[in-house]
């Protein structure tokens, strides 16, 4: 099974983007300092620069709804829009939420809101403002999805990748599972494919398969916050995988080469490939695979090395894939 099969088509996507950055990149300026494609977007005020980012978490919101939990949702917006910014070596400042659904259900937001005002804190960040929207023409009854949008700074340098030469190491941090990526996938796979509901205990994991999937997104400030000066590159993990990701940190006159066999897997990942017969290079490509934040340069506290920078094309390579 591919990721297309569920509905999610990637390379589509890809092209749209490229698409949409063509229109966007005219209403740049002097003060933009960063490209289409980073994880997050510089621009200079004054003698500031502050780093912005927006996004959502997907059809985890759906798995949260058929387990009527909540409050992990908040921490997974907060957590995973801090790290983005992260890459870019910022600090973050303040946090915006939305939360748009058929009805206003407190049931619902209430937890959430809880849920990323806890994760604010931990991150020391003000959850200054947001919106709540009641769109019972968009939104079927019981369906609600939920965005955020922060913005931070950098104190001393832009972390762009620029730096990154053949012969730097490159290094992992864990994830906590599937974090906010390849929920359709997985759903499908769980739900479908195996008949699963989200309370069927799976003994490999030790706990039901909805608890293992709606494990809270990590937020990785607390272990790179301390060597930001020393970084040359950092790539979160989410959407596109290793490929998609680290390749957009890269330089074009190197790659990256991953070693997947320099750690273990986490269960989830080997069963949802096994009980969905998934190739190897779609599981890299649709999840973090246990890897939630890449850093290259330096080896920060709780990291692993997994694979060396060479000189090459912008490209990132996977050894140790069965289907390569």
């Amino acid at each position: 099974m591919l990721y297309r099969d569920s509905g999610v088509d990637i390379e589509r996507a890809d092209d749209v983007k490229k698409k949409i950055a063509q229109l966007v990149k005219s209403t740049f300026n002097k003060n933009t300092l960063t490209e289409i494609g980073a994880f997050g977007g510089a621009f200079k005020f004054g003698d500031k620069i502050l780093v912005s980012s927006t996004d959502g978490i997907g059809t985890k919101v759906i798995l949260a709804r058929m387990m009527n939990e909540f409050e992990g949702l908040g921490h997974d917006i907060v957590n995973h829009c801090v790290d983005d910014i992260l890459t870019l070596g910022a600090l973050p400042l303040f946090f915006l939420d939305y939360y748009a659904g058929h009805t206003i259900d407190n049931k619902v937001l209430l937890p959430f809101i809880k849920g990323a005002t806890d994760a604010c804190r931990e991150n020391g960040v003000v959850l200054i403002g947001g919106e709540t929207a009641q769109l019972p023409d968009l939104y079927k009854e019981g369906d609600f999805d939920i965005a955020g949008f922060i913005v931070g700074y950098v104190e001393g340098r832009i972390i762009d990748g620029k730096g990154i030469k053949s012969g730097d190491k490159v290094y992992g941090l864990p994830s906590s599972g599937l974090h906010t990526n390849g929920y359709t996938l997985a759903r499908k796979v769980c739900f479908e494919i195996k008949g699963f509901t989200p309370d069927t205990y799976i003994q490999e994991l030790e706990e039901s398969i909805g608890e293992a999937l709606l494990k809270p997104h990590v937020s990785y400030l607390k272990f790179i916050k301390p060597h930001i000066s020393k970084i040359k590159g950092l790539a979160h993990i989410t959407g596109g995988g290793f490929e998609g990701n680290i390749s957009r940190v890269l330089p074009e006159d190197v790659d990256c080469v991953i070693d997947t066999g320099t750690w273990e897997v986490p269960v989830l990942f080997k069963l949802l490939q096994e009980w969905g017969d998934i190739p190897d290079r779609e599981m890299y490509r649709t999840f973090n695979m246990g890897i939630g934040m890449v850093v290259i340069g330096h080896r920060v506290e709780g990291s692993i090395e997994i694979g060396e920078i060479v000189e090459g094309k912008g490209r990132v390579k996977l050894e140790g894939l069965r289907d390569s």
